[in-house]
């Protein structure tokens, strides 16, 4: 049984992808994470004082800075610095130690603003980034390459074997509800719920409700991450490139944020009007990955939005009432 390192297994991602591997009947004394008290991944010795002691088979590469666009634009170099460290001093720490199989988990933001819909990989380096979260995309890609520079370099002598996956716009247990800095669908949940709450006749959603979205629970991004990690290398180096390495992770199809909305509230049970401000902007009018080569491959997501969205409103409740 390998002894797996999930770096960020508190996050989002990183904990539900504790879950699947204890599903698929991993130990869970073989599963070991740190929390960032407990180890700052910035920090290069105390990442290679970490990797030197706990000698982990595996790392799934989870932890990172992450936040929307307000968080994006505020703190640039924040985003840039600690994402660049923390992958730097990881992939060259599990190297140094021995670990064969990494997972590194990027982000779709990694392509560029006007890239062709459905994105598909070959679309990164190919164009300009949106400027708002630029500098957390440009680490991203970094984590790419450095996984891809350590393959070519090391993969034949060392047997290192470095994979990288790009998830769609994620949601569910574990999620971020703050009012100002989550995403769009923890948003939506709290203002549902608090509109029902209040019994507000209306809840109205910035924009037209007319572009639209891709949305991946994050229990199917977990199940991707361990399908990535586990397939065999001869089938993976057959259906990717040495420098066109990472596989897409989506859902396959995407919704209006109009149908988000009325599905949000359908949900949560909220039986007031829903109303769109066509004042407000509206960003990009359609962002969906091409996640064709993972299916190729074997792959494919099992949770509708309506079941998703029903668990992360449990998830939410449970987060109102601790």
């Amino acid at each position: 049984m390998p002894k797996i390192y999930v770096a960020g297994h508190r996050g989002m991602v990183g904990s539900a992808i504790v879950r699947n591997l204890i599903a698929k009947g991993h130990d869970p004394s073989r599963i070991i994470g740190r929390t960032h008290a407990e180890l700052d991944l910035t920090d290069q010795a105390a990442v290679r004082q970490f990797f030197a002691i706990e000698k982990p088979d595996q790392v799934y590469l989870a932890a990172a800075r992450v936040g929307g666009i307000h968080a994006n634009n505020t703190y640039p170099a924040e985003f840039i610095y600690d994402n660049l460290m923390v992958q730097a001093n990881v992939i060259d720490a599990a190297f140094r130690n021995g670990v064969k199989k990494l997972l590194f988990l990027g982000s779709s933001c990694i392509y560029p603003k006007l890239a062709p819909q459905p994105m598909s990989e070959n679309a990164l380096l190919t164009g300009f980034l949106e400027p708002t979260n630029e500098p957390y995309a440009v680490a991203k890609i970094a984590g790419i390459k450095i996984c891809e520079s350590y393959n070519r370099q090391y993969g034949t002598e060392h047997g290192v074997d470095y994979r990288s996956v790009m998830p769609t716009n994620l949601y569910g247990p574990g999620d971020n509800y703050h009012p100002e800095n989550s995403h769009v669908i923890p948003a939506l949940i709290r203002r549902f719920h608090e509109a029902k709450v209040n019994k507000t006749p209306t809840v109205t959603i910035w924009g037209s409700g007319k572009p639209y979205r891709e949305f991946l629970f994050v229990d199917d991004m977990a199940s991707a991450s361990v399908y990535v990690m586990n397939l065999p290398k001869a089938q993976y180096e057959e259906h990717t490139k040495p420098m066109q390495s990472h596989i897409n992770v989506g859902y396959g199809s995407d919704i209006t944020i109009a149908q988000l909305a009325q599905t949000v509230g359908k949900v949560i049970g909220y039986t007031g009007q829903i109303d769109f401000d066509s004042t407000k902007p509206d960003g990009a009018p359609r962002k969906l990955m091409n996640s064709t080569l993972l299916k190729t491959l074997g792959w494919n997501p099992s949770i509708d939005i309506e079941e998703g969205l029903s668990i992360a409103y449990q998830d939410y409740l449970k987060k109102v009432l601790e």
